[in-house]
């Protein structure tokens, strides 16, 4: 995570709109009830991706890498009359909460969840339909889901990946060879900063979030 004063912190808090209550509910049960509470994308975090969303006004949002379903129900906020958010996830352990607070929530029908291996999942969606795409799944295939997400994106569609700054690891010269994870988004951030496919920038929020637009 990126280190930001205290200070500021709670700044950014006070003046930032508050989340709803059942996603308030959600996070609350995410760290009672799982092991890594710290994937959850968190309230501020969270409120960024209902703004996008709300602001974007997609059809179609596809999200890779569910957990417990928070930044699913905040995405949803900003879906048009009948669109639908695709959000897959092969970790069925966590399927009971996600669907306890999806069938609670007001998007309960505009929720496709796929319990199941993206690679798979993601050779059902035609190209060219996607509006905006949250990638939040495991970093060793960032490369593979950036190509594959580019693919399914209309033309100015919107694709957010998350973690890319992981931990700061990218920064340093120096990688741990025990997480290749490190390495894997180096690279993935250089590839995408030179893709002239894609205008993008990195938002240095909690771990870091790269904003891509497709041309």
């Amino acid at each position: 995570m990126i280190n930001i004063s205290p200070i500021l912190e709670t700044y950014l808090d006070n003046h930032t709109n508050q989340e709803p209550e059942i996603l308030s509910r959600l996070r609350v049960e995410t760290y009672q009830c799982t092991t890594q509470p710290h994937m959850i994308s968190g309230e501020y975090q969270g409120r960024l991706l209902s703004l996008l969303s709300k602001i974007l006004f997609p059809k179609t949002i596809l999200e890779l890498g569910t957990f417990t379903g928070y930044a699913t129900l905040c995405l949803a906020e900003g879906l048009v009359e009948g669109g639908k958010i695709i959000t897959m996830d092969k970790n069925d352990e966590l399927e009971y909460l996600c669907r306890k607070y999806f069938d609670e929530s007001d998007y309960a029908d505009k929720i496709d969840f796929r319990v199941n291996d993206a690679r798979i999942e993601l050779n059902t969606i035609e190209p060219n339909s996607v509006d905006l795409a949250f990638i939040d799944a495991d970093k060793e295939s960032y490369p593979y889901y950036f190509e594959k997400v580019l693919e399914l994106l209309r033309p100015g569609g919107v694709m957010l990946v998350d973690n890319v700054l992981w931990y700061g690891k990218v920064m340093m010269e120096e990688e741990d060879k025990k997480d290749p994870s490190t390495k894997i988004l180096k690279e993935f951030n250089n590839f995408v900063a030179a893709d002239e496919r894609v205008e993008s920038l990195i938002l240095p929020i909690r771990d870091g979030i790269t904003l891509i637009r497709k041309k």
